[in-house]
């Protein structure tokens, strides 16, 4: 159920290599990297998904951009986007443009690639929440993402995936992603609806230890 992620900016070709390593030591779900860092030396014979962001972190690129960096993502090698909306849009309330915006997205990336549409969570009131879910699934997406784990506002909260989950019911799922650090955490997450965790500090987690540096 693990997006195993690292997105730091500094990050280099042989943190990715050290990612998918302990990726496959851990046999988490996938890797979530950074666009640029694509393709990934994944071993052909893995069952290892990978993920890349896009429109990352602050969703502040024209959907135009998006499209296309979720297009090329798809031809280096990922098999699943995980996209952010436009925040002050759905704070402006207009969710028709946060429609189309992941609209454009899904056609640049159809199916079997794999959308989650983040819609910053801990940036929205419980409305917004709701309004941005239901865009996501009318627009396509295969999942709703709480966060992007790099926002002040904060990170993933059982409130918000058990209201997620409630608005998409059984037309998307939910990941849990931003501050889930603890197994403890994930098993909440897990409970109140996620069929996904983006976590940093898998091996901490999984080990009931502290992670170091994980978002």
């Amino acid at each position: 159920m693990i997006d195993h992620t690292l997105l730091k900016p500094e990050t280099t070709r042989a943190d990715i290599e050290a990612l998918i390593t302990e990726a496959l030591d851990l046999g988490t779900y996938s890797v979530c990297v950074s666009p640029s860092m694509l393709p990934i030396p994944v071993p052909d014979n893995a069952d290892l998904k990978v993920a890349a962001v896009c429109g990352f972190p602050s969703g502040k690129h024209d959907s135009t951009v998006k499209a296309v960096e979720a297009a090329q993502a798809i031809r280096d090698g990922a098999d699943e986007i995980d996209m952010v909306i436009d925040i002050g849009a759905a704070k402006e309330g207009r969710y028709d443009y946060v429609q189309s915006d992941i609209a454009a997205v899904r056609a640049a990336a159809p199916s079997p690639a794999v959308l989650k549409v983040i819609i910053e969570s801990a940036a929205l009131n419980d409305d917004e929440i709701v309004a941005c879910c239901i865009a996501a699934v009318d627009a396509g997406a295969d999942f709703v993402k709480t966060s992007t784990g790099f926002h002040p506002a904060g990170g993933a909260t059982v409130e918000a995936v058990r209201l997620m989950k409630e608005t998409v019911g059984d037309r998307a799922e939910v990941k849990a992603s931003g501050g889930v650090r603890t197994f403890e955490q994930a098993e909440a997450m897990i409970a109140a609806g996620a069929t996904r965790l983006g976590v940093s500090g898998s091996r901490a987690l999984l080990e009931g230890t502290t992670p170091s540096g994980s978002y």
